[in-house]
């Protein structure tokens, strides 16, 4: 397809329609041209740090103590894949070849950052990265699938495969592919962390929905490109979670698994225990699967799973994160590496720091199986891809409009959204990415 030169585009925009004046759908995609001018001046070869000081001099991953090198960039979303995504979006609603110029920078960014394995780390180093550069010059080996690391590139560069045909962008992917096929267990799983490392980073992985995400990539990979290794991929993935659910009347799951198959404990607040957390994430997946290949087998688990959701209920709607395998109570860790069974045990900063009790979508989840076993795959797979009437879209719209206000308005001269006084990739990518939802549903009839 054709090759976009990569350039970048500032918009000089009237201060008056910046700041309120004329239709909401124009100063929206005013407010998008001025935030991404900026965002693209402030990336490095292509790539983007989580969190940049004002001054943009102090740079860091997903948190203040995570600090990078100034030519280093960020892979963990919402990091540089995720602004990728919006970009490639931005240029779906709008047609701006702009846009799509920025997409092919985050791409490239993204292919010259990848390990020499096929998967990516946290952050990635691009100073080898030149615009005139042809192919990669790849370095590192462990790459990991926590967080969506591995997965959320991969995810981005097929979305933007569909669109370029470059060879180092076809490169990338199938890179990116061999090294999910050689990290998967015999048994389906997949580990935290491949190569393997030692330690809780090779257990079979459920925490932070790493094998969740490897399903679905691999189901994606399917759906765009019809190779039957990677829907037998995510069938052996599927597999697994029902090899390794637990037994009623703890129906559930773990967030990880030794490799004899046994819940285990991760980092020292993370003791073993049955996970509400897991479990909704698994019941999505198998109902995915489900939808994919027609097989009954991946909503059989389903029951027993909801079953003991609903007897472990704290509260409405809520849920403890763990329960200790055998009791059923609720557990809690910290930094000390015991179970305490109250969250009042725990010290503060693991109180803040981590999602101890939530509803973790559990009647989402549940409605959803309930309603895909009432109408069927067919049905509710036609029901879920019909484009939406335009009176539902002009409802969205309106609803919408306060937000996109709101956000309009926080956008600062410089086309900055500052949050504490620094400036974050994920509020750029949510206040963008809302700004493209509001264009797509104002979008004039053709």
């Amino acid at each position: 397809m054709k090759r976009w030169t990569a350039c970048v585009a500032v918009l000089l925009l009237p201060a008056a329609q910046a700041a309120g004046d004329g239709p909401l759908r124009e100063r929206a995609r005013a407010a998008m041209d001025k935030a991404a001018a900026f965002f693209r001046s402030i990336s490095t070869h292509g790539g983007y740090v989580g969190i940049l000081s004002l001054d943009l001099k102090k740079r860091y991953g997903e948190a203040l103590y995570e600090r990078a090198k100034p030519t280093q960039i960020w892979v963990q979303p919402p990091g540089t894949p995720s602004v990728g995504e919006v970009y490639l979006r931005a240029w779906r609603a709008t047609g701006e070849k702009r846009y799509l110029t920025a997409a092919r920078d985050v791409g490239r960014a993204l292919a010259w950052g990848q390990r020499t394995t096929g998967g990516w780390d946290h952050r990635v180093d691009v100073a080898h990265l030149t615009p005139q550069a042809a192919r990669p010059v790849r370095r590192g080996t462990h790459c990991t699938f926590d967080d969506c690391i591995t997965q959320g590139p991969l995810r981005f560069l097929m979305d933007l495969d569909q669109v370029l045909d470059e060879p180092w962008l076809t490169e990338s992917i199938e890179l990116a592919w061999k090294h999910m096929l050689a990290a998967q267990f015999p048994n389906g799983a997949w580990p935290q962390w491949y190569p393997l490392r030692g330690g809780y980073h090779d257990y079979y992985t459920f925490n932070d929905a790493a094998i969740n995400d490897c399903i679905a990539v691999m189901l994606k990979a399917h759906r765009l490109y019809g190779k039957a290794e990677h829907l037998r991929s995510a069938k052996r993935g599927g597999d697994f979670i029902i090899l390794s659910q637990l037994d009623p009347p703890q129906a559930g799951w773990a967030q990880q698994y030794s490799h004899d198959l046994k819940p285990a404990k991760a980092r020292s607040f993370e003791p073993a225990g049955v996970c509400s957390a897991v479990a909704v994430r698994n019941i999505r997946t198998l109902v995915e699967l489900y939808l994919a290949t027609r097989e009954e087998k991946y909503l059989r688990p389903i029951p027993k799973a909801a079953a003991w959701l609903e007897k472990s209920k704290l509260g409405r709607n809520l849920w403890a994160r763990l329960y200790e395998v055998g009791t059923n109570r609720p557990i809690y860790g910290d930094r000390d590496g015991k179970v305490h069974y109250t969250l009042q045990e725990i010290s503060r900063e693991r109180r803040s720091g981590y999602s101890w009790q939530s509803s973790y979508g559990v009647p989402a989840v549940l409605s959803t199986y309930r309603r895909v076993r009432e109408i069927g795959a067919e049905a509710y797979l036609a029901a879920r891809s019909k484009p939406p009437s335009a009176a539902a879209r002009s409802s969205y719209a309106r609803r919408l409009e306060p937000t996109v206000e709101r956000i309009i308005a926080s956008l600062d001269a410089k086309g900055r959204w500052v949050t504490g006084g620094m400036i974050h990739c994920a509020t750029f990518v949510a206040n963008f990415g809302t700004l493209c939802r509001y264009v797509e549903l104002t979008k004039p009839a053709s």
